[in-house]
This record gives C-alpha cells, structure tokens and sequence, in this order.
C-alpha cells in the first residue's frame, strides 16, 4: 500500500532528497495533527507545570530535523517516527519531573484509546514500564501499542509501517490492550 500521492509523503521524499524547504512545508502541513496527537497524550496530565501539547509537538520536530539524511517511506511512517519521539519525550519529562521530587498527576487513560480499558489508569512511567515488558516479550505487540496509543495511527496505517495485515495488527492491538490492563492492574 503506497501513498506517494499524499502531500506529506511528496515532501518527505523532497526533503530526503536535500530539499530543506520541504520541512518547513512538511511542519506546516503536518503540525495540526501532531497537536492533536499530542494533545490527546497530555490531556490527562492536567494544566499546571506539564509538559505543553506545543512544547511535545516542537521537539518532536526537533528530533525529526536531525534525521535530514533519513529516506521516509510514507506519511504512516513519519507519524510512526512522530509518536516514537513523543513517547520518549512524555516518558523523559515524567522521568525528570519524578527525579525533581515534584508531585504532578501525569497519567495517560488507557480508557481514552478507542475503550481500551473502561476504568484503568496508568501513570506515564507505568505505562512505558509495561510497554517495554511487552516489547521485549512480543516486539511487534510492542509497536503496534506505540504507535496507536502514542502516534494516534489508524489500524490500516499501524499495518503499513509494520508491513504486516489488518487483520494482524487488530489482533495484536487487542491482546497488548489485554496484557497492558492486566500489567497496570497488577
């Protein structure tokens, strides 16, 4: 499945290819779904000293212009390289503000993704703790986890940047779902 025709994937391809204005064309396209991503991820952590949804989105950004040498494949795997920055961005914060010994609420409703746990809660740490157990046991479980619930991707977009069926990915989306509730439980 390409998407060559997609505006985001036109200037990746230009911008790989050494085109710096195709980046600046790419944030502009690009930086309203990001905010929506990441507001979706920082909605939980409250207003306050968090971690800002246009702060996330500006480093994400960062990270993606030290990869100027990097060939993209498709708009599904810029939002894949998207929510894999912001995890280590949300889950960095967390880390520094627990280090801090400052007490904020930074917790990411499992629930808020598409029901998948109707009343767990987990804080950032939590959440990437268990991510890892599950990556290290079932490393495309893993991923899917990443990029559906940190990138906001769509089944059939998971299923590209994975290169695996749809089919593929809803199973495995439901069982990680499964073992993430029981892991956050526990």
């Amino acid at each position: 499945m390409s998407d060559a025709s997609n505006p985001i994937t036109a200037l990746l391809a230009r911008w790989s290819e050494g085109e710096p204005e195709a980046l600046h064309a790419l944030m502009a396209l690009a930086y309203d779904d990001l905010r929506a991503i990441a507001h979706r991820r920082l909605l939980a952590a409250g207003s306050g000293e968090t971690l800002a949804t246009t702060a996330l989105v500006h480093e994400a950004f960062l990270r993606l212009d030290g990869r100027s040498g990097d060939t993209w494949e498709s708009r599904a795997h810029f939002y894949a390289f998207a929510s894999r920055a912001m995890r280590h961005i949300i889950v960095d914060h967390a880390r520094s503000r627990q280090a801090a010994k400052r007490s904020v609420d930074l917790r990411l409703p499992l629930e808020d993704v598409e029901g998948a746990v109707s009343d767990a809660a987990a804080d950032v740490l939590g959440v990437d703790e268990a991510l890892e157990r599950l990556a290290s046991r079932h490393p495309r479980m893993g991923r899917v986890v990443e990029l559906r619930f940190f990138g906001g991707l769509s089944v059939p977009e998971t299923a590209q940047v994975l290169g695996t069926s749809v089919r593929t990915v809803e199973r495995e989306w439901t069982r990680a779902r499964t073992y993430l509730a029981e892991a956050l439980r526990a």
